[in-house]
């Protein structure tokens, strides 16, 4: 069965379409643990699903590498198929990059490379985009700058907020996501090939 690890930050709505849809028999991919930077109130998904999870606590960017140390010795424990960064809103030290990308993703509320970065959905209002989107993404060292792996548009509607807006994203975001999981898991996303293009 192909494994996945989701690492998370926040409330972990990513984490649990993905629980809920590798529930299914013919899902192809299987979580198996949820890692996160705090005490996050997605863990609850984790423990709701029977889920083991560990948390890696954030000490600061002084401490970036040293995190990064230990979160690659919690992951390694398993020995995913796929990392899978669901909302985890730090950037990933080189090594972690290095030991898992590019079985190393992430998901982004835009249409990569339009608005990268932590506001994204902010940043496509005050820019006044007509349209931004959902991608996919393989971590790099950059900030959302990896190849991409899956992406939609999503219009902006007249009076959307930052709020509304997301949440109009987030279905996509999570559509993509368990798609591009499925993919890997029956290999029509190859590892290798993503790392020599």
């Amino acid at each position: 069965m192909f494994t996945v690890a989701v690492l998370i930050s926040g409330a972990g709505s990513n984490l649990r379409a993905l629980l809920e849809a590798a529930r299914h028999p013919d899902f192809p991919a299987r979580v198996i643990v949820v890692g996160a930077d705090r005490e996050a109130a997605g863990l609850a998904h984790a423990e709701e699903f029977g889920m083991p999870s560990f948390v890696v606590p954030w000490r600061g960017a002084a401490e970036r590498e040293a995190w990064g140390d230990e979160l690659n010795e919690q992951l390694a424990a398993w020995s995913p198929d796929l990392v899978v960064l669901s909302g985890l809103m730090r950037l990933v030290p080189p090594a972690v990059v290095s030991a898992w990308a590019p079985r190393l993703i992430n998901t982004h509320p835009a249409h990569l490379p339009e608005f990268p970065g932590a506001h994204a959905v902010r940043d496509a209002l005050a820019a006044g985009a007509t349209t931004t989107g959902a991608s996919v993404i393989v971590v790099d060292d950059g900030v959302d700058s990896g190849p991409i792996l899956a992406q939609e548009r999503v219009a902006v509607l007249p009076g959307d907020d930052e709020t509304t807006l997301h949440e109009r994203i987030k279905p996509v975001e999570r559509r993509l996501l368990i798609d591009v999981v499925r993919r890997f898991a029956t290999g029509e996303l190859d590892p290798a090939a993503i790392a020599a293009s």
